[in-house]
């Protein structure tokens, strides 16, 4: 198998094996409105074989970081459409990662009256609001019936991405966020039917993960999972725990046939990530995690060695829009400019050069 082959995920159609990871690019204003220059962003690297949006919030008390892209609202999913258009036209495929923050925010980015996750657990530090650093807020443990109401904001933001025009969905459970929360036994001291167990620590994020694909199709739906990745204060230090806790994930999900499996690990090919992989059933994106960017020769590696089905790129796709013909042609590539990651404009953004014709 080769990195420049095509592939079918469910549903999904990949002209190759590079996928462009969510990435977190804070160009959608206050609104949370994606506008012309993220239509353009995007369709400039459609020659990827699936593009993965940054993380969308599906409710405004999921919502991250002020710039953020939502799909809460008619304005945000007709905007989202324009994304899609474009990216069709370029020839491209595109999935809307379906993130809610959890404890992860503030009141002052989301103009909420609180913050909530499994348990009223806050992280230790301080988080980036309109009024500049304030410490992480204790958030509200949510209830049974909230929990519900949690699973179906995961729904209708799926089912507005799709009706927007895009490919499928990818039910963010990584990072720290509220999924992740759940699964983690630092963040979750929950005593009900959601939380002791690492079977109970999985049951909300089955439950989310089913929903979802109940409503879009399961072959439209990919899952993004980061054990053990200790971040946000989502801790996962017992490897017995992690295993056992995700090894429930992955059986409850086991007879849906995912689109795709998406894991951000140090060990791509060690037995938890295989492990998680065969149970579920579901070709694997692998990403290697934050520290060290994917380079072309640890792509090609991991596809041709089965290690994994597809690979996830985040700093080399931010700075190469033809990364995949830089891949295949051997080609030098721009480097990123970090400043720019998380500001305003088209600088950083849609203007990386090309490779000269």
């Amino acid at each position: 198998m080769d990195l420049f082959t095509p592939a079918v995920f469910g549903d999904l159609k990949l002209s190759n094996r590079i996928v462009m990871a969510p990435l977190t690019r804070l160009r959608s204003g206050e609104r949370g409105v994606p506008g012309e220059l993220v239509a353009e962003m995007y369709a400039q690297r459609a020659g990827l074989g699936l593009l993965v949006t940054e993380g969308t919030y599906p409710v405004e008390e999921g919502q991250g970081w002020v710039g953020q892209p939502g799909i809460t609202t008619d304005e945000q999913q007709d905007a989202w459409g324009r994304v899609a258009e474009a990216v069709h036209d370029a020839g491209g495929t595109i999935v809307m990662q379906v993130m809610h923050a959890g404890r992860v925010t503030h009141t002052g980015v989301t103009g909420s009256t609180r913050t909530v996750a499994p348990s009223a657990v806050a992280i230790d530090g301080e988080v980036r609001t309109p009024r500049g650093k304030e410490p992480y807020e204790t958030p509200h443990a949510l209830t049974l019936d909230e929990l519900e109401e949690v699973r179906e904001q995961f729904v209708a933001g799926a089912k507005r991405a799709v009706a927007a025009g895009l490919d499928g969905v990818e039910v963010h459970g990584a990072n720290g966020y509220l999924l992740h929360e759940f699964l983690s036994p630092a963040a979750n001291l929950r005593t009900d039917l959601y939380g002791g167990s690492p079977e109970a620590r999985a049951r909300f994020v089955v439950e989310t993960v089913r929903a979802v694909a109940e409503a879009v199709g399961a072959g439209r739906t990919g899952l993004r999972i980061s054990p053990a990745h200790n971040i946000q204060d989502a801790w996962e230090k017992d490897a017995d725990d992690v295993a056992a806790t995700y090894a429930a994930l992955a059986t409850g999900i086991a007879d849906l046939d995912l689109a795709y499996l998406s894991v951000l690990h140090a060990d791509l090919g060690g037995h938890l990530v295989q492990d998680l992989r065969r149970r579920v059933g579901a070709p694997l994106v692998a990403n290697n995690g934050f520290a060290a960017p994917s380079t072309r020769e640890l792509a090609q590696q991991l596809v041709a060695d089965g290690v994994a089905d597809a690979v996830a790129v985040g700093r080399p796709a931010i700075a190469n829009p033809d990364l995949a013909e830089r891949w295949r042609v051997g080609a030098d590539e721009n480097e990123p400019d970090a400043s720019t990651f998380y500001s305003d404009g088209a600088k950083g953004y849609t203007d990386y050069p090309r490779l000269a014709l």
